[in-house]
């Protein structure tokens, strides 16, 4: 698997690797069940921070396209190509701007959706969770 990141890009360190893996996995470079390396090995091998590494292994985990099986490694999810054309981030944006046009029908001023935002993310609302 080659992983290439250019540490000069407007896009972060984290994403660009997530996209390596990704594009590695649709180009049949890396398949379901295939073994990654380590979290301090790939750091070291790409000269990155291992927190960097670790921020784009847990997001690809979230989004089920790797898979971390405790001490015996990380792993490509046996859904991988599936699961890595969905985008959460896309998808809460879609879904948050959905909600900000409803109530801006409704006649809600910009503050007054930022103030509920910012409660509902601090839990002050039973819209919360």
């Amino acid at each position: 698997m080659e992983i290439v990141i250019d540490i000069d890009a407007e896009e972060p360190l984290f994403a660009q690797l997530m996209n390596e893996i990704k594009r590695a996995i649709g180009a049949g470079g890396i398949a379901p069940g295939d073994a990654l390396p380590s979290i301090r090995q790939l750091a070291n091998d790409l000269n990155l921070n291992n927190k960097t590494v670790a921020k784009a292994y847990q997001l690809l985990e979230r989004d089920k396209v790797i898979v971390t099986k405790g001490y015996r490694g990380t792993f490509v999810h046996p859904y991988a190509r599936e699961n890595m054309n969905f985008d959460l981030s896309d998808w809460a944006t879609s879904q948050i701007n959905q909600a900000i046009i409803a109530c801006r029908d409704k006649g809600a001023t910009d503050s007054e959706i930022r103030i509920a935002f910012a409660n509902i993310m601090q839990n002050k609302t039973s819209a919360g969770g």
